[in-house]
């Protein structure tokens, strides 16, 4: 029988979920809602979401206290209803970066979550510098997990753990609207 101490391992893990295919946000989310069910505290902090409604920002609320959503960004860049100059999106993830710091340095949690990081990167809302370094100061036991499509070289390197989403068909293609509690 295996015993569960025998694999375990306490050290932090840098986790990178990125690629074109649906499912990198979810994925953060499978591991905040398993790691709650073992009272880990866990802080998702969102890039670029911020300003729209989606299901996560009710759900999050069930997992309190060992998860806290921050919801940081200012909705969507460029796309649908966005008319918010390229400046203030940075303003704003620049302050998602001081948050994540913050978050990261406390040593209050056992999961942090940058959602939507690798777009704010690949967008130049933020330096990719700037993410290398949250990940290179990151306390030891500390699992951090990075989501959005375009991950760095950089960041895949310095990472445990890279899992890419590759679609193969989705319901866009065929004319259909984003779906409550499937896309958003």
């Amino acid at each position: 029988m295996i015993n569960e101490k025998d694999t375990m391992d306490d050290s932090g893990l840098t986790i990178v979920y990125t690629g074109k295919g649906k499912g990198k946000t979810t994925a953060a989310l499978g591991i905040a809602l398993r790691a709650s069910g073992y009272d880990k505290k866990i802080c998702m902090i969102q890039f670029i979401k911020g300003s729209w409604h989606y299901g996560e920002m009710n759900s999050s609320k069930r997992l309190e206290p060992e998860f806290e959503m921050v919801a940081v960004g200012k909705g969507f860049v460029g796309i649908i209803d966005d008319k918010s100059p390229i400046e203030e999106h940075k303003k704003i993830a620049g302050e998602a970066i001081k948050i994540s710091t913050s978050k990261i340095q406390s040593g209050n949690y056992d999961i942090i979550i940058l959602d939507e990081v690798n777009y704010a990167i690949n967008l130049g809302l933020v330096e990719l510098e700037e993410v290398l370094n949250l990940i290179k100061s990151k306390p030891p036991t500390l699992d951090l997990v990075l989501t959005g499509n375009y991950a760095k070289d950089e960041i895949i390197e310095l990472a445990d753990l890279v899992t890419e989403m590759k679609e193969i068909k989705h319901p866009f293609q065929q004319g259909k609207k984003a779906k409550k509690g499937i896309d958003f």
